[in-house]
């Protein structure tokens, strides 16, 4: 929309094998901070692959639960210079840590709060308490393992492996952390993200960053679902309260996606139902008037506790630094899911989320006076009208059926309705450049823009094991399918309707509302239609116990209008070779494909987005895996990448023009995980720079981000405090942007700058526990640009919020 234009399911009940296996994992006082269940969790008897030669205990307890799916941490003075027998062929999960343990004296257990430790043996016998797993074929549940640690995952490639086993950066932020720090929308989300930068256009917009490339790519439970960043409908408005995590898979994603971002793809993974009653609700307050509470409830629906539910509502009413400024946002979602006899889970689920503001902004700040010097005006300052609104709203319905195999092979089917919608009245102050003398010279955007974007999906895929060469390998055999329609009606104003603004410092925002109905005026329609269908596949070759090679392919056909593109190819190969049981480097080569829909200044589409992503990496899970450390380098080359003319389309339009032979390089650091009973820490830096015959493009975004973010429990698990905090620092951005001084373009550039936060909670008891948060705690005065409408948009001033949970 431009401005220019002035008028965790399981599939079936807890079977024996995962309760003895969970339990063995323990002993007296050495917890296991991070938890997780198996990843691909079979009948009672499910068999697998096990491969772990004799030699230390700490290594091979390691290896184990990378071949089981699960994440250890044990006490290293537990287990130092223990050795096992290890254990080879096909055998349970409970069976092959048994034949592990065997002759150490020690054995795993868990407690009544959940941990999981090992132990010393005792002389007694020992009775072994009933525990839920917590993985699917989505990956690890991370909700419940008190951990900012990701555990295993399946948006690369639908296997599902660990971080370590993935062949690519992959940044997650856990449930624990969204609770810790109050991350209650994924803009808050991303800033706790490393290599996540934030563009702001306006009160409801914004754009994420990742390796200098806009992220228009979001995944719902793995299912795609591509965002119009221009004509937004809630994507980047997204409440948290109904995800259990967010996951962020740096680099191409084409293999699943059909077209795909370079920079990166949004995973949102949603809360499943519990096998055990649990719930909360809670209560929150802070700064201008923000308020909000929440109750999610969730557990079994009938005494056999084969039917399983989960509902969840949340309302948000807050106003904002911005004059005038309010918003209103009720969500609510309700899952179930039900086992079809022993093998086989049937998911159906529906969410549902408006935003409703009041004196939406439109663009932001004129970023130039006449005199050419910086329009630098107040942090509530909104150049929105009193009228002007962005009304963004989702409803989604979807479904899922799995079938397990005893042989470890599953199919899913997986469909999934969207709608995206917004209805939007909008006016505001963007146009033009003040005079500082008597404010004039500024123009006001106004337009009426009503649409929505209805998505189908669908997609299926088989997995499993299958032996070649007397060595067990994976393979993945799928396909989808998708249809997107995005439906559009503009409005401009009535004939003569007065778009002047006297007296620009003098604005409040008081102007009639247009008459959008006059004949005469501007009126406009859209109605495109996007399908893309393609098969895939992939195979996780094990080549041997410490090298592991993942190809993939998918053939995809795109139809958009004019754009038709078949029989496109893209390409993923990845390679992870385990150093030890603690360090594994790998390599991945994958595709870029992207029809895009910007256009040239005579209306024409580009052509689509084509490159390759190189990464070379080095990843690590340390204590047993409950802390996980990434490094990687990477390249992107890219051809038809879009860049800005400074023009207009036929319609009014940012112009753009294909430019080929655009590279990037950079690299990522990231650590995140629980360290011991008492810290958990999220960090990491990042550096990418894109060029173009050795000039500097996408340079909205910056070349150098670093965040950190960590909580400290002095009296560790037991204890009632948390103390918590973080910062995230970029650097230097700039854009072209208009100068009326200098008669056109010129080069803006914006500070670097940092912003710390803080946090605080106490538990009371165990049901209740209060939070306090400080969000930009020094008040930190900072700006994005855009330069597209050459304006800017100040960060949010510091904010405390105070909220109360009671835990059911």
């Amino acid at each position: 929309m431009n401005p220019n234009r002035s008028h965790q399911p399981t599939h079936h009940r807890m079977a024996p094998i995962a309760r003895a296996l969970l339990l063995t994992f323990l002993g007296s006082g050495i917890a296991l901070t991070s938890v997780s269940a198996l990843a691909q969790s079979g009948a009672e008897h499910t068999v697998r692959q096990f491969d772990v030669p004799a030699g230390s205990l700490d290594q091979a307890l390691s290896r184990f639960g990378q071949q089981a799916g699960v994440q250890l941490a044990v006490d290293a003075q537990l287990t130092a210079g223990l050795s096992t027998p290890g254990v080879s062929g096909q055998l349970s999960a409970t069976d092959a840590l048994q034949r592990l343990l065997r002759g150490t004296g020690l054995e795993a257990v868990r407690d009544s709060s959940g941990e999981i430790t090992l132990r010393k043996r005792p002389t007694g016998p020992t009775t072994l308490q009933a525990v839920q797993v917590s993985a699917n074929q989505l990956g690890e549940i991370t909700e419940g393992t008190a951990t900012y640690s990701p555990g295993a995952i399946a948006t690369a490639t639908r296997l599902v492996l660990s971080p370590r086993e993935t062949p690519q950066s992959i940044s997650v932020i856990t449930r624990n952390e969204m609770d810790d720090f109050q991350l209650t929308n994924i803009d808050k989300v991303m800033h706790h993200t490393p290599g996540i930068s934030i563009l702001t256009y306006d009160s409801e917009r914004t754009v994420y960053y990742a390796r200098g490339f806009a992220i228009n790519n979001f995944q719902y439970d793995g299912i795609p679902m591509e965002r119009n960043s221009g004509y937004s409908a809630g994507n980047t408005l997204s409440d948290m309260a109904i995800y259990d995590r967010v996951e962020v898979l740096k680099g191409a994603t084409g293999l699943l996606t059909g077209s795909g971002d370079p920079g990166a793809t949004i995973n949102l993974v949603r809360k499943k139902p519990t096998r055990e009653f649990q719930g909360h609700a809670s209560l929150g307050a802070g700064s201008w008037n923000n308020y909000r509470t929440e109750v999610d409830l969730s557990g079994p629906l009938n005494a056999e506790g084969t039917v399983r539910g989960r509902a969840v509502a949340a309302y948000q009413d807050r106003e904002s630094h911005l004059d005038g400024y309010r918003r209103k946002t009720p969500v609510f979602y309700a899952i179930l899911e039900a086992d079809l006899g022993t093998s086989t889970l049937l998911t159906v689920g529906a969410d549902y989320q408006d935003n409703k503001p009041t004196r939406s902004t439109w663009g932001g700040i004129p970023i130039y006076d006449t005199t050419g010097n910086f329009n630098k005006r107040p942090r509530s300052f909104n150049n929105g009208a009193t009228w002007s609104s962005w009304e963004q709203y989702t409803r989604t319905v979807f479904a899922t059926l799995e079938h397990y195999f005893d042989n470890d092979w599953v199919v899913k089917l997986q469909l999934n309705h969207q709608i995206n919608g917004y209805d939007a009245p909008l006016g505001a102050v963007g146009g033009g450049n003040p005079n500082p003398a008597d404010g004039s010279g500024t123009r006001m955007w106004v337009g009426r823009y009503i649409g929505k974007t209805r998505a189908d999906a669908a997609d299926f895929y088989a997995s499993g094991p299958f032996e070649l060469f007397g060595r067990k390998h994976e393979l993945v055999l799928g396909g989808g399918a998708s249809d997107r329609r995005w439906t559009n009606k503009g409005d401009g104003p009535q004939v003569g309707y007065p778009t002047s603004v006297a007296d620009y410092y003098g604005w409040n925002g008081r102007v009639p509302e247009p008459n959008w109905n006059d004949p005469a005026a501007w009126h406009g329609q859209n109605d495109e239609t996007t399908r893309e269908k393609g098969l895939y596949s992939t195979v996780r070759w094990n080549l041997r116990d410490d090298l592991k090679l993942i190809t993939g392919a998918r053939v995809s056909s795109y139809d958009r209008g004019s754009m038709n593109e078949s029989g496109v190819v893209v390409p993923y190969l990845g390679v992870v070779y385990d150093l030890n049981g603690t360090h594994s480097v790998y390599a991945s080569h994958t595709g870029i494909f992207k029809p895009q829909s910007r256009r040239d200044e005579s209306g024409k589409a580009l052509d689509p987005l084509e490159g390759t992503n190189l990464e070379l990496g080095l990843k690590s899970a340390f204590l047993g895996g409950r802390l996980n450390t990434s490094a990687a380098i990477f390249q992107l080359e890219q051809d038809n990448f879009a860049q800005a003319t400074g023009g207009l389309t036929p319609d009014g339009g940012t112009a753009y023009r294909a430019i080929s032979g655009v590279k990037t390089k950079g690299y990522e650091l990231e650590l995140s995980g629980r360290l011991d009973a008492h810290w958990n820490l999220h960090a990491g830096y990042s550096h990418s720079v894109s060029r173009r015959q050795g000039e500097k493009v996408s340079t909205l975004a910056p070349a150098n981000q670093l965040s950190i973010f960590a909580t400290y429990k002095p009296g560790g698990e037991d204890g009632h405090l948390t103390l918590g905090g973080g910062a995230r620092w970029q650097d230097e951005t700039w854009g072209d942007v208009f100068n009326p001084a200098a008669g056109g373009m010129v080069k803006h550039t914006v500070a670097d700058y940092w912003v710390v936060d803080a946090m605080a909670s106490y538990r009371f008891n165990k049901q209740l526990t209060g939070t306090l948060n400080v969000s930009n705690l020094l008040d930190k005065k900072y700006y994005t640009i855009f330069n597209a409408y050459s304006t800017y948009t100040w960060g949010e001033p510091r904010s405390v919020n105070v909220s109360m949970k009671y835990a059911f």
